[in-house]
């Protein structure tokens, strides 16, 4: 039986809202029955009529749509926060007190202070929290993080992301891009602008696939983009305990890349290539030997898949698992079953991680490039 789904923001005009509504779909989980999709009334109401929302159900605010969903005997099971970045505390809070589960987009917060008290909370309540980094829902991303774990490449001595896109190359912003307009602005972004929207996906990343726990960061965040408040592209460097090292570079100011996600892991015994434009291949190449391409599917891969090797999965794939992991968790949490603990999916405790990364970037590339301990 279908989990009943709710969604604060994504109505009309919006991104990621229909993102998450076909990842939310695409496995028969989750079924959209409740949303609050703008702070514009008129088009939050448009917005759910559009989404075959019956109208008792479309709210003006989440603390309403929070209050009332509650109250009902047939309420939702859980909520999709999809707003920008500085509403995410505020409407995870009212759901949370509501005792709703909640699945949030990232970054969580704009403050390691807010993010901090939204896991003090989600511990209090003890209700499944999900935060949608979408790029560990990759077959091969799990693969190689499987690979890492179980020696397969040695000790990590070196992790490489690079997160490149170009839809930031003019200043959009001042052109009526609302998606352009909210992320370059800082009080709705929070302090960091690209290293924030794509930035924490390439620190989630490195942390995923290898395991390390970071210790350090050495930041230089620039905004090209003219009168630009916020960052538009970000050169870090990484310090991991047990000495490993790392690198980030993300640019939403590289002309001619449109989502270029790629990550470099050297080991002791050999490293992994995985590079998103190509997600059902991961290079793993054993020290003194030839490159061997692994394939989602083939042989000797054994990450789970939805469909036969041959037939691609991608961005819309990742996210679905993702809302179908969620789903298991939401159903655990309502049977009151033990929660299952092998299942890799982000928590509050990763956006926390996100949050103190963007918030020592910020405060190195501020002072001219100093270590800031995480």
């Amino acid at each position: 039986m279908s989990l009943k789904l709710g969604m604060v923001g994504g109505g009309k005009g919006a991104f990621i809202g229909g993102v998450h509504r076909i990842a939310a779909r695409l496995d028969g989980h989750w079924n959209l029955v409740a949303g609050a999709f703008s702070s514009d009334p008129e088009r939050a109401a448009q917005s759910a009529a559009d989404l075959g929302i019956v109208a008792e159900r479309s709210y003006d605010s989440f603390a309403a749509m929070a209050k009332a969903e509650a109250a009902r005997p047939d309420g939702i099971d859980a909520v999709a926060i999809v707003t920008p970045n500085h509403l995410h505390v505020p409407v995870a809070m009212a759901f949370l007190r509501a005792g709703i589960p909640v699945i949030c987009d990232k970054p969580l917060a704009t403050t390691v202070e807010d993010a901090e008290a939204l896991v003090k909370l989600v511990a209090e309540t003890g209700l499944p929290f999900i935060l949608t980094q979408t790029y560990t829902g990759y077959p091969m991303v799990r693969e190689a993080r499987a690979l890492v774990a179980a020696g397969k490449i040695g000790r990590v001595r070196h992790v490489q992301v690079e997160y490149l896109q170009d839809w930031l190359a003019m200043p959009v912003e001042s052109s009526g891009n609302k998606q352009a307009a909210w992320r370059t602005d800082p009080a709705q972004s929070g302090p960091g602008g690209c290293i924030a929207d794509i930035g924490t996906h390439a620190f989630n990343l490195a942390t995923f696939v290898t395991g390390l726990v970071p210790s350090a960061v050495l930041a230089d965040l620039t905004a090209f983009g003219p009168d630009r408040a916020l960052d538009d592209n970000a050169a870090i460097l990484l310090r991991f305990g047990g000495g490993a090292k790392g690198m980030i570079w993300t640019s939403q100011v590289a002309p001619g890349v449109k989502n270029g996600l790629r990550i470099r892991v050297a080991g002791a015994a050999g490293g992994l290539l995985w590079d998103q434009e190509r997600p059902d291949d991961l290079e793993f190449t054993p020290v003194g030997k030839p490159t061997r391409t692994l394939r989602r599917g083939g042989d000797g891969v054994f990450t789970p898949s939805r469909l036969p090797a041959g037939h691609p999965e991608g961005y819309l794939e990742a996210f679905a698992t993702l809302y179908a992991e969620a789903a298991g968790q939401v159903r655990e949490f309502r049977s009151g079953a033990k929660p299952s603990i092998d299942i890799a999916l982000p928590t509050v405790s990763d956006g926390l991680a996100g949050m103190r990364f963007i918030t020592a970037a910020v405060r190195s590339s501020e002072e001219d490039g100093i270590w800031v301990g995480l």
